[in-house]
């Protein structure tokens, strides 16, 4: 039996920055749709902070992506489901 194993790197860190600038948003637009501070939302960002799964779920609504995108689980940005 084979097993994959997967490990969260920089990758979603990234993502989360990028769909940002993609959109030409602050950091502090986005922390305040999150209610948390610009310096909070900075270390999810730079991988300095783990981010809450209330907080992915939010984001994923906000950038209209899923979790599992912004997780590095799938290369597909756009969300197939309706939330």
């Amino acid at each position: 039996m084979r097993y994959c194993i997967l490990v969260i790197g920089d990758g979603m860190y990234r993502r989360i920055r990028d769909l940002r600038e993609d959109r030409d948003l602050t950091q502090r637009q986005v922390a305040r749709y999150l209610n948390c501070s610009q310096q909070v939302y900075s270390n999810y960002e730079l991988g300095q902070r783990d981010i809450p799964t209330q907080i992915l779920i939010a984001l994923a609504k906000f950038h209209g992506t899923s979790v599992d995108y912004l997780l590095g689980l799938t290369n597909i940005p756009k969300c197939c489901c309706k939330i």
